[in-house]
């Protein structure tokens, strides 16, 4: 049941996905509110996959939260740069975009950041995706208190040995702990020279 649902789940955000970036199409990206919206979408796709084997995996039957450090240490560089780039690449002015060519040109990374200039889409849909892998489950709450009929762990009556365990030997292991004999200095030989 598992990888069927799992499966339905991804097969559906794909879908989704497709029609965002089917939708991103149709926007343009002649100006830079189309720019941006469409970037947007295709970002909106990568994430819906990335969430997609977050939901229809349900690998720990918990609750969704944010791993702070992949969003640290994995996905704030990742923006940084692809938003480099996508602000690089704007049609018009604005948004910084005459600020980040400037600095490309004097740190000497302006030619590496025009060779993604076809590639925009593809960071765009990679930042998203980056984005859903912050995400994760973590198991069931656990309860605390009184376990099940109302008895702590300390007050339930320990389990029956099983029938092909090994049988111990020595004193029950609900016998009185034996007292400890008191310890007797051990002597050395002194040679004397």
């Amino acid at each position: 049941m598992y990888g069927l649902t799992r499966a339905t789940v991804t097969l559906l955000s794909a879908a989704v996905a497709g029609f965002l970036i089917w939708i991103a199409t149709q926007v343009g990206d002649s100006s830079n509110g189309g720019y941006w919206a469409t970037y947007g979408l295709i970002a909106g796709a990568g994430l819906v996959m990335a969430l997609s084997q977050l939901l229809g995996g349900w690998t720990k039957w918990g609750l969704p939260r944010m791993s702070i450090n992949v969003f640290l240490w994995a996905f704030v560089p990742a923006a940084i740069a692809v938003l480099w780039i996508v602000v690089f690449h704007q049609p018009d002015h604005g948004l910084g975009r005459n600020h980040i060519r400037t600095w490309s040109n004097d740190i000497g990374i302006d030619r590496l950041v025009k060779d993604f200039k076809e590639y925009v889409g593809v960071l765009a849909f990679g930042l998203g995706l980056l984005f859903g892998y912050t995400f994760d489950t973590t198991g069931p709450a656990a309860r605390r208190g009184a376990a099940p009929g109302g008895r702590t762990v300390a007050e339930r009556p320990a389990p029956p040995p099983r029938r092909d365990a090994p049988q111990r030997e020595g004193p029950p292991r609900d016998a009185p702990a034996q007292e400890a004999r008191p310890r007797q200095p051990v002597g050395t030989d002194s040679r004397s020279e």
